[in-house]
């Protein structure tokens, strides 16, 4: 199924250290997009490991098509 993500909250709060804003609109930036996933924590482990943040809240809409 494929995922059209519009936008990811990430915590940016964890032992990783402190990272600028800039740095965290890329990774937002990086994410949003069409994803391929077989369902929701399917997609949120995508996106958590190909950003290496884990996420507080997902905005998606289902690809039809």
């Amino acid at each position: 199924m494929k995922y059209n993500v519009i936008d990811v909250e990430f915590d940016f709060t964890d032992s990783q250290g402190e990272i600028t804003p800039e740095q965290k609109a890329c990774i937002n930036y990086d994410v949003v997009g069409v994803w391929e996933a077989s369902d929701e924590d399917d997609l949120i482990e995508e996106i958590t490991t190909a950003s290496g943040w884990c996420i507080k809240s997902i905005d998606y809409e289902i690809q039809l098509k």
